[in-house]
């Protein structure tokens, strides 16, 4: 396993920041790390990434305690920030130099890295232009190259598409997505789109806890029942619809055409056909749709979940 994390809890006073959360993380996953602000995503990468310890339970990078071997730790994760703290006033190649000198890369080592990472990462097309003159979408790109400069195993990027534009978003997903191919990459954002797009598993913390693991299907699926949209051949009444079996809520979306939410564990569908061929109403079309990730996430971080 590339990141083992084994009953973390993290306090900060009498508050608990994190609490006895564990996961694993395999070569090659890309998982996203989802939650509401303070639900302790943060905390977790400052963790895994030696910036703060733990209260409580262990962790470790590519075999490295969090604790006990913090430098091979950092030697073994690339890291991102949500605010890229890059030297605006350096051209880009000059900045990815002094980077590289960090990581004790020198001479021809040096170069043939650097030259890797500026193809790797599209920034060619930029490479005579000082940081503060390039794009927010190029920025990130230079964040990504210098994280990715002394050949991590692990890459941790927080919020990495905050602010781009369309084609920027498409652009630096895509490259994200081919990083994760060799490497593993936990990413923390609050698109949820970015989510569906780039990661193969999500994680969701609430509170401090992990609330869902999993694949989006399976976390769509597994935060509701599925939600069937059917339309009638006439108008029906929504006090009526209650009587099918199974049935949780029920919402019209226009004129005949009514989505209908099964309560957990339940199929509505089987109950809906009896219910309309009792009644002799006509059912014109009728079609399971999934949950969206949006959905999802507020039924598993909603204010009455603990």
């Amino acid at each position: 396993m590339s990141v083992i994390v084994e009953k973390v809890s993290k306090l900060y006073g009498e508050q608990r920041a994190l609490d006895a959360v564990s996961l694993s993380i395999s070569k090659g996953e890309i998982v996203g790390l989802l939650g509401p602000n303070g639900a302790g995503k943060s905390t977790l990468m400052k963790i895994l990434t030696c910036f703060i310890p733990p209260t409580m339970g262990k962790a470790s990078v590519m075999g490295h305690d969090v604790q006990d071997e913090p430098l091979a730790v950092q030697r073994a994760v690339g890291y991102l920030p949500e605010t890229n703290p890059l030297y605006t006033d350096m051209y880009i190649r000059e900045y990815l130099s002094f980077v590289a000198g960090l990581h004790g890369l020198k001479g021809k080592n040096a170069e043939k890295r650097i030259e890797e990472l500026i193809a790797l990462t599209g920034l060619e097309v930029e490479i005579h232009k000082k940081i503060g003159m390039l794009s927010k979408g190029y920025r990130q790109r230079v964040g990504l190259a210098q994280a990715m400069m002394h050949e991590p195993e692990v890459l941790i990027l927080d919020e990495p598409t905050a602010g781009l534009d369309p084609n920027q978003l498409l652009e630096i997903r895509q490259l994200i997505k081919d990083i994760g191919k060799e490497k593993t990459v936990i990413l923390s954002t609050h698109i949820m789109q970015e989510v569906e797009a780039v990661c193969n598993r999500v994680v969701i913390i609430n509170k401090g806890r992990i609330v869902a693991d999993d694949t989006t299907e399976n976390i769509t699926r597994g935060a509701g029942t599925d939600i069937v949209e059917v339309e009638f051949g006439k108008p029906v009444d929504k006090q009526l619809l209650t009587l099918i079996d199974g049935l949780k809520n029920a919402r019209r979306v226009k004129d005949n055409i009514w989505q209908l939410e099964a309560k957990q564990g339940a199929d509505v569908r089987p109950g809906l056909m009896r219910w309309a061929a009792e009644r002799g109403i006509t059912i014109l079309s009728m079609k399971s749709t999934s949950r969206s990730m949006e959905e999802s996430f507020h039924q598993l971080t909603g204010q009455n979940k603990r």
